[in-house]
């Protein structure tokens, strides 16, 4: 046995870590937390200092257990976890669960894995900083009590299932007030003049006017002034500038600049960013400081004069912008300065060489420009046309880098302009007045959004990523879809004496890949802003961040955090639940021209849905559901109408009715008793029959039985968890040790056979008259299962000893739970048009 245990998070970690270590040294990995406030329960003593209940989950045990046994037999026992609050509660976690002895534990940190790193991490080990963990323990403690108390209210007040988060609900508010920006925005049209001269060399460039004109006919006025007038150079200024370069990544501008430059998403950025990180070829990824250490700075300068030389470097620090900002910590940085191009697979290659050259970039010298402005007259009006050029004389840290940025509206850097000299007279080939829109505001991208969250206070590194996938999974906010609108606007082009008039048109609006709001994230937004303000405040939350920040530096104590909080925030939870009305988000459209009866839009138990008539009309109400592009905000009375045409009898094929109708799953075709879904973009209303023979015919051939083993029908086909095939009830899943594509006859016993043996070995007891069996489940457990029915057994439990009647009984206790869902269904169901249950 080794005498030094070293622990750390992550099995990718360890891996690389044990390569710096000798034979001394056994590095495992925790997998992450150990424990955690339980799935089920609150988990926080509110009456008692908000001491939080940790547990170790089931699925931990094992791993919890292996630890402890080789941290007994170990002399020292470094934890290792991340330099953050998160790796920091991760060791305190080690250290209670574990019950380690406190004079041979050491905990160290490095920010980077490296031989020397961690070498000096070891020279300079430390105590568990408590500070850190309560601060890690505020933010747990905290989100806890907003999600746990919160989402109890959605459920009555709105709709069940949903969830509420103190960071998530603000990202969302933001997302939603920028939607209602936009529809709220009324375009306004004005003309930009732009021309095109020729110097007397022969030379032509752009110049423009520097003012809009509000109208056709005054920008129309404009050009017939120009007519035949004379142009020539009123004034040319000519200056030095400057470029310098942008500070090395932070977390945010990471996954800013590479949703701008590689597209990626926040989520994806991290989970690259992650394994560089592990596998020791740049700095911790979780980070708001753009500090860089003196041996990073020495390194850089090393490999900016080899590449390039001396007169490209200049050694820079800089100071970070960020609330609560942590610059003891380094920025994102490679380990080593002068390895620009690992092996590595495709998107780490290419995160790497965007840190690469942001970090080196960081350290190079000025870009020396030259500027160029020229203002040019005509002898028949006093407005002056503007010309701006740029000639790089020394390109500095731009032979290695250059930031993006997110503006849509930011025009390209203008080049060179030809020699001119002042008095010069200009030839004018033509002129343009361009009608131009004034823009509603942008949508929110992933990296504008974590830009806005950063710029509020809103969130820490860590935070982002999650808050951002969590608010999609929840249904609350998608990727928008829509390529955009044609929209028509008006050229005005004066050339050869004459002005001329052309009809253009142009694509607005495309929210592709922007995060837009879903009706429901739009109703629950709404709800808790107008009983929760202070909990949706932006200031309030970026208030929460710092007093998670003074936690951290020692200057708060985090319980009383918790109660100043609570005390104001748990009255408030229980005043709106017994007093607040339901919120559906209900608007009126008008009145039914058949009954007379009244048309809205709410949300409905299978989501957003139009109504006609009200609950307390003898009547029963009409229900339909919205398609897929409409929303509650926006429908109007006549697409609501349309909707009632629903479902759509298509005729009939191969002697089954067919029709087109849209269910909790989208729209579909209804052929027979199969549902098919339609392809996106495409809806029930316009569907013709013949396309949904189509479909049909698509269908068909993908049920269609591929084979035939012992006399039962093997069909192929691809669902969330990839591709499998079906046989007798099972579904198997087909791994990339098989083409799909081209499975042989061979390959599909092999899979059958697999997988009838695998389902033999689980099996423990069985009472087929009863229908009722016992199987072995994950993490070395046992379920008692009857149909749908599941009941899981304690680990303590053993599977082969229970009788039939214990069986019976569990299964029993199970039941009435799962009958009281089965009756209120068929309720729910009559109130909605007919659903597919099943997706294609």
């Amino acid at each position: 046995m080794a005498k030094n245990l070293v622990i750390v998070e992550s099995p990718a970690k360890a891996k690389t870590i044990e390569k710096f270590l000798g034979k001394d040294y056994k590095v495992e990995s925790s997998f992450g937390h150990i424990a955690d406030l339980p799935s089920k329960e609150l988990g926080v003593d509110v009456e008692n200092n908000f001491t939080p209940k940790y547990i170790v989950d089931s699925e931990k045990k094992k791993l919890v257990k292996k630890l402890k046994d080789l941290a007994d037999k170990a002399e020292i026992i470094w934890l290792a976890s991340d330099e953050d609050r998160e790796g920091e509660a991760i060791s305190w976690h080690l250290a209670e669960e574990l019950k380690l002895d406190k004079s041979k534990t050491r905990r160290i940190v490095f920010n980077s894995i490296t031989k020397s790193a961690i070498q000096k991490a070891i020279e300079n080990p430390r105590e568990i900083n408590y500070n850190l963990v309560n601060a890690q323990q505020a933010r747990r403690v905290l989100d806890r009590l907003v999600g746990y108390e919160l989402s109890p209210v959605l459920w009555k007040k709105i709709k069940p299932g949903l969830s509420a988060g103190r960071v998530q609900s603000v990202a969302v508010r933001l997302i939603v007030e920028r939607e209602r920006s936009i529809e709220a925005f009324t375009p306004e049209a004005s003309f930009r003049v732009v021309a095109e001269f020729k110097t007397a060399s022969g030379s032509s460039f752009s110049a423009k006017i520097n003012k809009t004109f509000s109208s056709k006919k005054t920008a129309e006025d404009f050009l017939n002034k120009n007519i035949g007038a004379n142009f020539s150079i009123a004034n040319l200024d000519k200056k030095p500038a400057k470029k310098s370069p942008a500070a090395p990544f932070t977390t945010s501008t990471l996954q800013q600049e590479a949703a701008r430059k590689l597209y990626f998403s926040v989520g994806r950025t991290m989970q690259v960013a992650q394994r560089l990180y592990e596998a020791g070829l740049i700095t911790y990824m979780r980070t708001d400081s753009v500090n860089l250490s003196k041996e990073a700075l020495d390194a850089a300068k090393e490999a900016i004069v080899e590449n390039y030389g001396k007169e490209y470097s200049e050694v820079r620090s800089f100071v970070g912008k960020t609330k609560g900002a942590q610059e003891a910590h380094e920025a994102i940085r490679p380990t080593e300065m002068k390895k620009q191009s690992p092996s590595l697979e495709r998107d780490q290659a290419r995160l790497y060489e965007l840190i690469w050259k942001r970090t080196l970039a960081s350290q190079m010298s000025d870009a020396q420009l030259e500027r160029t402005n020229v203002k040019i007259q005509a002898d028949k009006h006093k407005e002056e046309f503007t010309a701006n050029g740029e000639v790089i004389k020394f390109d500095g840290f731009l032979k290695v880098y250059l930031e993006g940025h997110d503006d849509e509206d930011t025009e390209e850097q203008e080049g060179m302009l030809p020699a001119m000299k002042v008095g010069e007279t200009l030839n004018n080939n033509f002129i343009t007045a361009t009608e131009r829109f004034s823009r509603a505001p942008y949508r929110f991208t992933e990296a504008s959004l974590v830009k806005k969250l950063e710029e509020l206070g809103i969130g820490r590194p860590s935070t982002y990523a999650p808050t951002i996938s969590t608010i999609q999974n929840r249904g609350y906010v998608e990727k928008g879809t829509i390529e955009g609108v044609e929209r028509k606007y008006t050229q005005l082009v004066l050339e050869a004496g004459s002005v001329q008039e052309k009809g253009l048109t142009e694509t607005v609006g495309s929210d592709k890949g922007k995060m837009v709001p879903t009706d429901i994230g739009m109703i629950v937004t709404d709800f808790l802003v107008s009983h929760f303000e202070t909990i949706l405040d932006y200031n309030f939350t970026a208030k929460v961040e710092e007093d998670f920040d003074e936690i951290a530096a020692g200057d708060e104590d985090w319980s009383k955090v918790m109660k100043d909080f609570y005390k104001d925030f748990h009255p408030k939870v229980e005043d709106v639940e017994q007093n607040a009305d339901r919120a559906s988000g209900e608007r009126i459209l008008g009145t039914d021209p058949k009954s007379g009866r009244q048309v809205s839009v709410r949300l409905g138990r299978f989501g957003p849905m139009v109504q006609i008539g009200t609950a307390e009309e003898e009547e029963k109400p009409e229900f339909a559901s919205l398609l897929p592009e409409h929303s509650l905000g926006t429908i109007t009375f006549e697409e609501a109408m349309e909707l009632f045409k629903l479902p759509r009898d298509l005729g009939e094929y191969e002697g089954e009715e067919v029709s087109a109708n849209v269910g909790r799953f989208g729209p579909y075709v209804k052929f027979g008793k199969k549902f098919i879904s339609m392809e996106k973009g495409e809806s029930a209303l316009d569907i013709t029959k013949e396309r949904a023979i189509e479909l049909i015919k698509e269908k068909q051939i993908a049920d269609a039985p591929v084979a035939s083993y012992e006399d039962l029908e093997v069909t192929k086909g691809v669902g969330r968890f990839g591709p499998f095939i079906k046989w007798n009830g099972m579904f198997i899943n087909v791994n990339k040790k098989y083409d799909f594509d081209t499975l042989s006859f061979e390959d599909i016993v092999e899979l059958i056979e697999a997988k009838k043996q695998k389902e033999i070995d689980k099996l423990i007891q069985e009472w087929p008259e009863e229908g009722i069996r016992i199987e072995k489940a994950r993490w070395g457990r046992h379920n008692v299962l009857k149909g749908k029915i599941k009941v899981e057994l304690a680990k303590t439990v053993d599977a082969t000893k229970i009788t039939l009647e214990e069986a019976q009984a569990m299964i029993e206790k199970k039941t009435p739970k799962k009958k009281a869902k089965a009756k209120a269904k068929p309720k729910a169901k009559a109130k909605t048009k007919a659903k597919p249950k099943t997706k294609k």
